[in-house]
């Protein structure tokens, strides 16, 4: 049947490939690793849990298309050693997740399961219960107005710490000339869920300081530790599950040999789940972007889904007539280059907070309303933190809890929204008006799961 998007003030039709029934997860992994018998572990324990179908490619991850495109997996896991979780792979995930149908969006929600080991993949793989982010650390500066409790040093004022305790307003410390010790302890001792940095790295270092001098932290046999100015060592054993954002290093995310940082993150700091550049980054749109959606809309989005989200918002922007030449440039070289490390069915999100704005889906037999109700008078659609690049403006994106076809929109084409069969995109206006109703009405037809 017909995936159908409307973009401004028109149904434009699209020549779907999607069978009349979709798929909720897919494996996909090559024969060879799939025939392995440690990796074939970590496969057998995704096919339990979720009821998912496998499909197996030879040599090249794009042969699986026509499969995916048959099934429409609303959550499909790439299954890889580390070996072939390259900078190209990553990139033909991106391209593959947005072809299986025929609008330019990403169509299902994925990652990339691998790890240092089998081992280590298989750990993350057996994750199952989901986690709540209550404390969040960093070495970049956050939204903490957003969190529970958490810390920060910052990377471009030396000294700078800001701590939020449970209840309290956050508060700016004195910390110290080299930060490496406390920030390995914000894993180790502190034990934060969900750690985040920016600046200077490589695939063998983060280095900690961006405008002075500072620590750094490394890797070694698969392993993460801390190396301060002074040559000491810190090693950093957390194994508690979190998820760690790269947001604005360069190289993070890329994995070129076994000693690559993105697998010391996943083999020994508990990570689950990540993203990271897999390149030189300058842009910054689809890293800095996902804190849009994840911290700084707390409770809303899984991790997997405030990263897709933030892919539908760079996709949607990239199809503007109006952006400049230098936009235009950045946006379509982020548009393929962070990866999502770990299993996209794990449930990663943050403890619910202040939220600027209200987003409701309701629905009525097949009439479904899209409702955003501002909470904060003009201030409510206003860039929350500005730390990074490329912040704030993002569109407002709702997740449908079905696949859906046979879209009719019945009011609200003046906020020009894009509906796709599992999502509503709706452009942030520039300005609130805290007495307009903003919401949308359409009716679709579900279409059925596959078992």
């Amino acid at each position: 049947m017909m995936r159908t998007l409307l973009l401004l003030t028109l149904l434009l039709p699209a020549v779907s490939r999607m069978s009349a029934s979709a798929a909720d997860y897919s494996v996909v992994v090559r024969r060879s690793t799939r025939e392995n018998p440690e990796w074939q572990k970590v496969v057998d324990v995704l096919v339990e849990r979720y009821q998912a179908d496998v499909i197996m490619y030879v040599d090249d991850v794009r042969d699986a298309l026509p499969r995916l495109q048959d099934s429409h997996p609303r959550r499909t896991c790439f299954v890889t050693p580390h070996a072939e979780a390259t900078r190209e792979f990553v990139a033909q995930v991106h391209q593959l997740t947005r072809q299986y149908d025929d609008d330019p969006y990403p169509d299902t929600r994925w990652g990339i399961l691998t790890g240092y080991d089998a081992a280590n993949a298989l750990a993350i793989a057996q994750e199952v219960k989901p986690l709540v982010i209550r404390k969040v650390a960093g070495g970049t500066e956050l939204a903490l107005e957003c969190c529970e409790q958490g810390q920060w040093y910052d990377e471009l004022v030396q000294f700078k710490h800001v701590l939020k305790e449970h209840g309290e307003v956050a508060e700016e410390l004195r910390g110290p000339a080299d930060t490496t010790e406390a920030l390995a302890e914000t894993l180790n001792t502190y034990q934060a869920d969900l750690f985040v940095t920016s600046g200077h790295a490589t695939e063998r270092d983060w280095q900690i300081g961006f405008r002075y001098r500072n620590g750094s932290f490394r890797c070694r046999d698969g392993k993460l530790f801390g190396l301060d100015t002074a040559k000491q060592e810190y090693p950093i054993e957390s194994p508690s599950p979190k998820v760690y954002m790269a947001v604005g290093n360069c190289l993070m995310g890329h994995i070129d040999t076994q000693d690559a940082m993105a697998l010391a993150w996943l083999n020994s700091a508990g990570v689950r789940q990540m993203i990271g550049y897999t390149v030189l980054t300058w842009y910054g749109y689809a890293g800095w972007g996902c804190l849009d959606y994840f911290v700084e809309q707390p409770g809303r989005y899984t991790f997997v889904e405030a990263f897709q989200a933030n892919q539908l918002a760079l996709i949607h922007r990239l199809q503007s007539a109006e952006l400049s030449d230098g936009d235009r440039r950045g946006l379509e070289y982020d548009r393929d280059v962070l990866a999502f490390y770990g299993d996209p069915g794990w449930d990663a999100r943050m403890a619910p907070g202040q939220q600027r704005f209200d987003l409701e889906l309701t629905q009525a037999e097949n009439v479904y309303t899209v409702t955003i109700k501002p909470l904060q008078g003009k201030e409510s659609f206003a860039t929350v933190n500005n730390n990074g690049s490329q912040r704030g403006g993002r569109p407002f994106v709702t997740f449908l809890p079905e696949r859906l076809q046979d879209t009719q929109l019945i009011s609200g084409v003046e906020w020009k929204p894009v509906i796709a069969d599992d999502f509503v995109l709706i452009p942030r206006p520039k300005m609130c008006d805290p007495e307009l109703t903003y919401q949308i009405r359409f009716r679709a037809t579900p279409i059925a799961v596959k078992n």
